[in-house]
């Protein structure tokens, strides 16, 4: 009888013990488990920080080149303003010595019309088509590396392509409104 009641009682206490070690298992598993999200938690906020940082550099990136663009495009504009001022002054000041309108082909009024020309100077430096397609596949680029989170190669690509043809598009029409390309 002593052999069976022994024997007994290890059984429980073999059964008992075993189930105090599950239970330590699992909880062990599962604050394996919460810490490792919050890792995970921790690695995401990290990467987000390092894609806002990103943005923000190429943002500041684009802002340099629009504002060099701009300053070159006043600089463009200042140092041909001048010649069309005299232009006009010179229109105007046949306008009023004859009183009749001269027009730049002007047949009737010889002295007026010959300081006019019907060709505009060749400006120098880059045209705006030109800046604009830089800036735009520069623009393009970063945002399509930026949004394509599977392949930013081909994001980059394309946006790149995107970019440039819509940047050669608007500076082409502020070539045409500047006079520096005439339409056909």
């Amino acid at each position: 009888m002593k052999k069976i009641f022994l024997s007994g009682f290890a059984a429980i206490m073999l059964v008992v013990s075993c189930n105090k070690q599950d239970k330590q298992v699992e909880k062990s598993l599962e604050q394996q488990k919460i810490e490792y999200q919050a890792r995970q938690l921790d690695i995401e906020k990290q990467k987000l920080a390092i894609e806002k940082e990103k943005m923000e550099f190429e943002k500041t990136k684009i802002k340099d080149s629009i504002a060099k663009a701009e300053e070159t495009k006043k600089a463009v504009v200042n140092n041909t303003s001048p010649s069309t001022k005299k232009k006009r002054s010179s229109g105007s000041s046949s306008y009023n010595n004859n009183n009749s309108y001269a027009s730049s082909s002007g047949s009737s009024n010889t002295g007026a019309s010959s300081g006019t020309t019907t060709t505009a100077p060749q400006k120098k430096g880059m045209s705006s088509a030109a800046k604009g397609t830089i800036i735009g596949t520069v623009g393009g680029a970063a945002a399509g590396a930026i949004i394509s989170k599977k392949n930013p190669g081909l994001g980059a690509v394309i946006g790149g392509v995107v970019g440039g043809a819509t940047g050669y598009t608007i500076g082409r029409s502020e070539d045409r409104k500047s006079g520096r390309v005439q339409r056909k």
